[in-house]
């Protein structure tokens, strides 16, 4: 919404989804706008997560983490409106387990290039992390990560609804994109 309004003069919310988040940013403002907003939204939850290392704090740096989740998602500077998390989340898991974060982009890449679906990826891409959560044996963590599945899941509705009657925003590139374009 930043972004937007201060270098585009723009308001995002009132073009393409009508969300402030990485992808809509893309999709109305272009890729440097867009990879711009997704690292301030990776770095907010990082920076959150990190915050009570960084200070000593006795708090449990995933508290801190969750936090920057919810503003990001019911920001106070948009009467509680906001992205759907995903970004955000990635940063928490930069924070706590920076190698299942390279795990996660390379997931969420490959399956936004298979599908040309960024909403779907993030889907597929939530649940394949959890399993690996689970799998490393921190009971803690993949019980966190499959709580925001679920809350990235409900974020994502509309697009399941979109994604189910064929009319889901693609991205510019991938495979689906690729096919539909050759296919007009």
């Amino acid at each position: 919404m930043w972004i937007g309004k201060i270098f585009f003069n723009v308001d995002v919310r009132q073009h393409g989804s009508g969300n402030i988040g990485t992808t809509n940013t893309y999709r109305v403002l272009g890729k440097v706008a867009g990879t711009f907003v997704m690292i301030l939204d990776i770095a907010k939850g990082t920076i959150a997560t990190l915050f009570p290392m960084f200070f000593n704090l006795n708090v449990s740096p995933i508290i801190f983490g969750l936090f920057a989740i919810l503003g990001h998602t019911f920001s106070i500077f948009d009467k509680f409106k906001g992205g759907k998390a995903v970004a955000t989340s990635a940063g928490m898991l930069l924070a706590i387990h920076p190698i299942l974060f390279l795990c996660a982009c390379i997931f969420e890449f490959s399956f936004t290039y298979l599908t040309s679906m960024v909403s779907l990826a993030s889907m597929i891409s939530f649940p394949i992390i959890v399993i690996m959560l689970f799998g490393s044996h921190d009971l803690w963590l993949g019980i966190i990560g499959l709580l925001l599945t679920i809350f990235i899941f409900l974020r994502h509705r509309k697009n399941i609804i979109r994604i189910k009657n064929g009319d889901e925003n693609l991205v510019h590139f991938g495979f689906l994109y690729n096919r539909n374009k050759k296919n007009k």
